[in-house]
């Protein structure tokens, strides 16, 4: 894992106050971003390899999209790296993280190629973690075929002082980060979901591996997709790097770029995945085109507005994600699924879960336990309100750090697991998977997307993706009220936080004590 965690970058919080009020950097302030001319998602054709494979899918299913749960690591970093090889026209990235590791130094490998054989490539990055990272994207803005953006980012682009002095003064805008994250090749194919870019979402890393979802997308959803990529493109908070570095975007960093991705690439590494990828009969199909979607006219692309990191906090339609979802928690009548890896319902969630469960309505939540939660603090926020939830007739499963399946084993190595995918489904019918968590941080400060569809087939594989990591071999079955709570997988039951350390129990119990729930 990195030294801090990718949640806790993205939740500043106190401890950013604490660090700020010991530091002192320079003055930094960000200016108004000069204005450009809009730019759009290149429109249809039918000449490139992507073209030719999906357009005759799309005509055979007129009115319909198509959609593919992705939830295995090395399916999602194909599918990002074929659309990639294959795309003639255009390739849209819109990530939270991009991380300098193998798989994520590989992607910006391949975006770079993409762009030397003519592709127009943009890249869409939040900065609260792609500013450590601003040499590499400046040289990649020197390509007269890529263009990068940061979103809401920082004046100051390098230096921890500077960070954390720009951090207390604009404390207010820097705590709103875009969340959503997007893959879209040619305007024909997209990977929309949980995943960022970097080894733990690929099964790539020895530590510690997150089981995560994606949807595969292909038809007019995927136009959809473009437009909401091009809404945050365009918007006032996505700051070319031309802007941001200008010194940077040099054909002589560039030049310098290539080097170093071929240097910092661990080939050895790199051979490994591809032996283990090469003996994935999924991949295997999927290369040979046998990559079956369904598809569905009963759909919905949802993105929060871009300028949702401006509205006041009473603003009750800032969050559109929530929106479009809540009705799969009103409206079910016979099961609601969630799963949300970093869920703190508070108040008002609770108070929904609870009103479903009390009319009839079986309500399940999957998320994580302490033990393997990679930010300790969302844990204890979460804690909070596990008691009046279980009163309140919702069933409780938390994920264990190793599962007891080779799903709990890295593609290099063993690993442990963490939850990362946010999904629901209701009444096996209706199945949504995104960005958003069920937290306060999703619902109020961060920029989410998500897709949903109404599709019977599509929600029962989703509720078999509910069922096996539930498990006992995977998860613990959380029951009990009060303080007199109960961890069984159905063959060893515990009545403390299972496998948790002492670091981890106090940092919980401090979110706890703190009620920092609106900053998690």
């Amino acid at each position: 894992m990195h030294a801090i965690p990718a949640r806790l970058r993205r939740c500043i919080g106190p401890m950013l106050l604490l660090a700020c009020a010991v530091l002192q950097g320079g003055c930094h302030q960000l200016q108004v971003r000069p204005a450009t001319e809009p730019d759009a998602a290149l429109p249809l054709q039918e000449t490139t390899a992507v073209d030719r494979y999906f357009a005759p899918l799309e005509a055979a299913h007129p009115g319909a999209s198509g959609f593919r749960l992705v939830r295995e690591g090395p399916e999602a970093f194909m599918s990002r790296l074929q659309a990639a090889r294959q795309a003639g026209r255009s390739l849209d990235v819109q990530t939270y993280l991009w991380h300098n590791d193998t798989t994520g130094l590989y992607l910006a490998r391949e975006a770079l190629r993409a762009a030397d054989r003519g592709v127009h490539v943009r890249l869409l990055v939040d900065d609260m973690d792609a500013r450590d990272r601003t040499p590499g994207f400046a040289a990649l803005a020197a390509h007269p075929d890529i263009a990068v953006r940061m979103f809401n980012p920082f004046a100051s682009r390098r230096g921890k002082a500077a960070f954390a002095s720009e951090g207390l003064r604009s404390f207010g805008r820097i705590n709103r980060r875009m969340h959503n994250k997007s893959w879209i090749a040619d305007n024909r194919i997209a990977l929309v979901g949980g995943r960022n870019l970097g080894d733990e979402y690929f099964g790539a890393s020895n530590a510690v591996n997150f089981v995560d979802l994606d949807f595969a997308l292909a038809g007019p959803i995927v136009r959809d997709a473009s437009a909401s990529f091009d809404r945050y493109w365009n918007s006032a908070a996505a700051y070319p790097m031309e802007v941001l570095d200008p010194d940077g975007v040099t054909p002589e960093a560039l030049a310098k770029l290539r080097v170093v991705l071929d240097a910092k690439i661990d080939e050895s590494r790199v051979q490994a995945y591809r032996a283990i990828l090469g003996d994935d009969d999924t991949i295997r199909r999927m290369l040979s085109g046998d990559w079956p979607l369904h598809w569905s006219t009963r759909y919905r692309f949802v993105a929060d507005d871009p300028d949702k990191i401006t509205k006041d906090e009473d603003d009750g339609e800032r969050s559109q994600v929530l929106t479009a979802i809540l009705p799969m928690f009103r409206e079910a009548r016979a099961d609601l699924g969630v799963i949300s890896p970093y869920f703190v319902p508070g108040q008002g969630g609770t108070a929904v879960l609870t009103t479903a469960a009390a009319s009839g309505t079986r309500v399940r939540v999957l998320t994580n336990s302490l033990a393997a939660n990679d930010v300790a603090a969302v844990h204890g926020g979460y804690s909070r309100w596990r008691p009046a939830l279980l009163a309140g007739g919702v069933q409780l499963w938390e994920l264990k750090p190793s599962p007891g399946s080779t799903a709990a084993h890295s593609l290099l190595g063993s690993s442990g697991a963490s939850l990362h995918t946010k999904a629901l489904v209701a009444d096996s019918r209706v199945a949504f998977v995104g960005s958003y968590n069920l937290d306060q941080r999703s619902t109020w400060l961060n920029c989410e997307q998500g897709v949903l569809v109404d599709d019977p087939a599509i929600a029962a594989e989703l509720e078999g993706i509910f069922a096996e990591q539930s498990d006992g071999l995977r998860a613990w079955h959380v029951t009990g009220t009060g303080k007199d709570l109960r961890w069984s997988d159905g063959t060893r039951t515990l009545d403390d936080e299972p496998d948790a350390t002492g670091g981890q129990r106090f940092q919980a119990w401090l979110a706890r004590f703190l009620r920092m729930d609106a900053q998690l």
